[in-house]
């Protein structure tokens, strides 16, 4: 849709000559009468706050949601597919009464101000349509509104926001008078597509309470107990202009005072003019377990907003390091969705990283209704695309980033897949195959001998990420720094591989067979080329096997079953992960795949310094960046949590029988079951619930699984085979 199907004649006003840091307010007035439903479209460009005769309507949401909002001259020598806006709507019959109303709209920063990426300068539009016994009217923003400056007068998005309550007053009630302000300025329209979705926005989901750790360097130190995203309210109750700083950082030291490596610049700074207030942040969000308060105010509680994904699986068993993976990835994961995209964290950098979100999605789907959260991200990634070359960018919606053509521009055939088999819609397959066409047409124009060499110019290539450097039992893990040393043609190789073969599949289910033989052969030219390069026919090793090296030729039919052993001999030997955020998935699959279930669980849950257990110990609530914590700019990235989904599908073994879609046929095929004393868990599934679980009792291991009406289950345990019916069955079996 364009500008006019939800705005009609109304015009963006702004003020001309103002910078991407400037908020402002802009108030509009209207008389109407026995209203009987009205409603607002409203957008104010980067973030905005709205009010209606003195009611904030969106009090805890960041809108509008990020997207690629219009062509700017970033990408360089690249041509996005698309631009478009989400434009929110609200009812506001609530809020509107007799005579004279005042709608006021504070807005500024966000996505479209963002100092690596700036869309345009600070802008505002809106449509009030109301329906009364005497017709259908509109009222919209034009150049009789009025404009001022905003008391939030220093802003990053990702870092900091000072509030100057010396500049304030109450502009958004309707008594204010705004006689003196000036009128706005109308500016250029946003030329973009206009739309909507259902995409979950960014809400307060809890209020948590705050425990006084003591004095700090300069102020009062605070825990809220977890690692988590939105932000303190603040009392203050300060001389004027006194200037309170509010400190945040992820870790506290033993001394109790916060630690400023972890602090990732994160400050909100608050000017007072000598009233007490109640004050919180307006345009930007924090990711934090703890802070400082320098001066005169107190914390009151931690408002934790993210996006409103509910969760929709349970885990729990006789291991606590297996509960601490399962609960720590979902925390993690709802901490990085915020403002309809997946985040890699949510401080620094808060971009939609392909990469994380492609690897982390088939968890995601497990654990979480985040349907529409990803086909909003989904489109995010097509739109981002770059119409000349075909190539997916490092984050989605873009900007500048680093990544690899392979684990990151594979997004654009690993979600809609992941969509397809955990929802059973071909819709999304459809809708998206030219784009993934036209991803493999960029990977083979950037390769040479038939490996995946180069990506856009100028830009990393990198293969996996964040693992560390070539390891031994014996040594200490925190002595080598954290590279990959595997070359990134072999990982990315291995990712278009992993594309065609899904892009297969996919040709088959949307009906385009003819495509199937031209994947094959690329498939095989590659296969060949990864085998010639890397493959060392004397040891049965892919490179040395360093760093999971073998998982990813293993996986995708190159070597041979000594390969695989050595991957089984190998990890049995170090007894930890040394593997990156890629091959910690492979690794584990395979393991379970193969047979090899147990070494999976030691690996997921070992105590040495390279896993999910020496995070746990040191008292980690959020996943790490990297394995070893000391060298971790963010202690909140949840990419090292997709192996959770199999926790579901082998631990549980609530697998899909082969063809299946949407959990319409399954599997329930519990691996590792005589390693604990119990273990439960469910799912949420297009038909409902499922949900297993045992007890290991002295004889026997007692089962209960529910399987939901419109559902085929088939329970297998060692060489035995049953039939499972709706509802919930009771089974019991000797396993030892």
């Amino acid at each position: 849709m364009n500008q006019e199907y939800y705005f009609k004649n109304a015009g963006w006003v702004g003020k001309i000559g103002c910078d991407f840091k400037d908020f402002f307010v802009v108030r509009g007035k209207f008389n109407i009468s026995d209203v009987k439903s009205s409603k607002l479209f409203v957008l104010g460009l980067g973030f905005f706050k709205c009010y209606i005769n003195g009611v904030c309507i969106n009090p805890d949401t960041f809108l509008p949601l990020s997207s690629d909002f219009e062509a700017t001259a970033d990408p360089v020598d690249e041509v996005l597919t698309a631009h478009r806006i989400y434009v929110p709507e609200f009812d506001i019959t609530p809020f509107i009464k007799n005579g004279e109303n005042v709608i006021a709209i504070h807005f500024g920063g966000g996505w479209y101000c963002h100092h690596n990426r700036t869309f345009g300068l600070p802008k505002a539009i809106y449509r009030i349509t109301a329906e009364t016994e005497n017709g259908v009217f509109d009222f919209v923003s034009d150049e009789n509104c009025k404009i001022h400056k905003s008391y939030i007068n220093d802003y990053c998005f990702v870092a900091n926001e000072q509030q100057d309550f010396t500049l304030f007053e109450d502009f958004f009630d309707n008594a204010f008078d705004d006689s003196l302000w000036q009128n706005v300025d109308l500016v250029e329209s946003v030329l973009s597509e206009y739309c909507q979705t259902n995409c979950p926005v960014d809400t307060l989901i809890q209020e948590l309470p705050l425990k006084k750790i003591g004095v700090g360097e300069k102020g009062i130190v605070y825990d809220c107990l977890e690692n988590t995203t939105g932000y303190p309210v603040i009392k203050v109750n300060a001389p004027k202009g006194e200037i309170i700083e509010v400190v945040f950082s992820e870790e506290i030291m033993p001394d109790g005072r916060i630690d400023m490596n972890h602090n990732q610049g994160q400050r909100f700074t608050i000017v007072s003019d000598g009233k007490e207030r109640i004050v919180e942040p307006q345009f930007t969000w924090f990711g934090f377990r703890c802070f400082e308060i320098i001066g005169n105010a107190e914390p009151l509680c931690v408002k934790v907003i993210y996006a409103d994904v509910k969760v929709n699986s349970e885990f729990e068993c006789s291991n606590e390091t297996l509960n601490w993976t399962y609960k720590t990835f979902v925390h993690t994961m709802l901490c990085n969705m915020h403002t309809g995209h997946p985040s890699d964290c949510p401080h620094l950098e808060r971009r939609g990283y392909t990469g994380d979100g492609q690897l982390t999605c088939n968890a995601v789907f497990t654990t979480m209704d985040a349907k529409a959260f990803y086909e909003k991200w989904l489109q995010d990634i097509a739109d981002g695309q770059d119409t000349l070359s075909g190539h997916i960018q490092y984050t989605a919606p873009y900007l500048h980033s680093g990544g690899g053509p392979g684990g990151w521009g594979s997004a654009i055939v690993e979600v809609p897949y992941q969509l397809y088999k955990h929802f059973g819609e071909k819709e999304v397959l459809s809708e998206y195959y030219g784009a993934m066409r036209r991803y493999i047409d960029y990977l083979e124009a950037h390769s040479e001998f038939g490996l995946v060499t180069s990506d856009k110019k100028g830009n990393w290539c990198l293969g996996d990420w964040c693992g560390p450097n070539v390891i031994y039992p014996e040594k200490d893990f925190t002595e080598h720094n954290q590279q990959m040393v595997i070359p990134a043609a072999y990982v990315n190789t291995y990712f278009m591989v992993k594309s065609l073969e899904k892009m297969c599949e996919i040709a088959d289910v949307i009906g385009k067979p003819e495509d199937i033989e031209e994947y094959k052969e690329k498939i095989n030219l590659r296969k060949n080329a990864i085998r010639a390069a890397y493959f060392n026919a004397f040891d049965d090793n892919f490179i040395m096997n360093v760093q999971g090296a073998n998982v990813f030729g293993y996986d995708i039919g190159l070597g041979n079953k000594n390969t695989y052993n050595k991957i089984v001999s190998y990890y049995e030997k170090i007894g930890c992960f040394d593997t990156g955020i890629f091959a910690t998935d492979i690794l584990i699959r395979l393991l379970f795949e193969n047979g090899n279930g147990e070494l999976a669980v030691k690996l997921l849950t070992n105590d040495g310094a390279q896993g999910f257990e020496h995070w746990r110990r040191n008292g980690a609530t959020t996943f790490h960046e990297y394995w070893d914590s000391n060298r971790s700019r963010s202690h909140s990235h949840p990419m090292f949590g997709a192996p959770v989904a199999y926790f579901f599908k082998y631990l549980l073994g609530i697998k899909q029988e082969e063809g299946s879609v949407s959990y319409k046929s399954l599997i329930i095929e519990p691996q590792c079951v005589i390693m604990f004393e119990r273990m439960k868990g469910s799912i949420e599934t297009p038909y409902g619930k499922v949900s297993v679980s045992y007890v290991n009792n002295a004889e026997s291991t007692d089962f209960e699984i529910t399987i939901p009406d419109g559902v085929n289950a088939v329970f297998k345990i060692k060489e035995e085979s049953f039939e499972l019916k709706n509802g919930v069955n009771k089974l019991s079996c000797s396993l030892k």
